[in-house]
């Protein structure tokens, strides 16, 4: 068995990604989108911008753009108990794999969601193919690899998580007024449609995109094109 740091490495820096790439077989019986969910995603969807990179921004090795803007909140924050039913182990979980992105503004300003979190004991340290998480003394289901906004969920069971239990894992808080510390307002927008619950409550279905904005302005809504990426 891999300790966590071989393990986190391998998943880096493997030319074909197979570790973090690949989603669960059973996704497409997984996915609700948030706008079939007993949620709160209503209204007409917003324009979506592109995240084609500029030639100045840097690609992450997931082939998602390195997000702008200082850290929202440090990853070092995870602990290593169990939070909500999530355990942190040596290894990762594979038997139901898919993504999901965040993004955040605060008062129209880009902050980017660390590389690290749900991973206690990583750093983030520069690769020959972007910025990783590396080391760490054991993972959870749910964590971020790179400082690219992609959320891993790596479950042993097929599940629907949520971006409240994200938060919980990394010990920050989040609510309608609060994400991470960066306190007004908070705006929350799922692939492409306003949500109007809790942002705690937005599920993370696989390849969903999620923007908050804390505060005012709002900046016009940022897609992803997964098509584009290696996840």
């Amino acid at each position: 068995m891999h300790t966590p740091t071989v393990l986190i490495a391998a998943v880096a820096l493997a030319a074909g990604l197979a570790g973090c790439g690949g989603g669960s077989s059973s996704n497409s019986t997984a996915s609700s989108t948030p706008s079939s969910s007993s949620s709160g995603t209503t209204g007409a969807a917003t324009q979506p911008s592109t995240t084609t990179p500029a030639p100045s921004t840097q690609m992450g090795f997931e082939g998602v753009p390195i997000e702008p803007g200082s850290v929202l909140a440090p990853a070092s924050t995870t602990q290593t108990g169990t939070v909500d039913g999530i355990s942190c182990g040596p290894t990762e979980q594979l038997a139901y794999h898919i993504h999901a992105h965040l993004m955040v503004y605060v008062n129209g300003q880009p902050h980017a969601l660390p590389g690290g979190i749900g991973i206690p004991g990583s750093q983030v340290v520069q690769s020959p193919q972007g910025p990783i998480a590396s080391g760490g003394v054991c993972i959870y289901w749910l964590h971020t690899h790179a400082p690219d906004g992609v959320i891993h969920i790596e479950s042993p069971t097929q599940t629907i998580y949520t971006l409240g239990e994200f938060f919980d894992e990394w010990h920050q808080p989040l609510s309608g007024s609060d994400v991470a510390g960066a306190k007004g307002k908070v705006t929350a927008v799922v692939n492409g449609k306003p949500w109007t619950s809790s942002p705690r409550n937005i599920p993370l279905d696989p390849h969903t995109v999620i923007q908050l904005d804390v505060a005012t302005p709002k900046p016009a809504f940022q897609t992803v094109n997964w098509s584009e990426t290696q996840l």
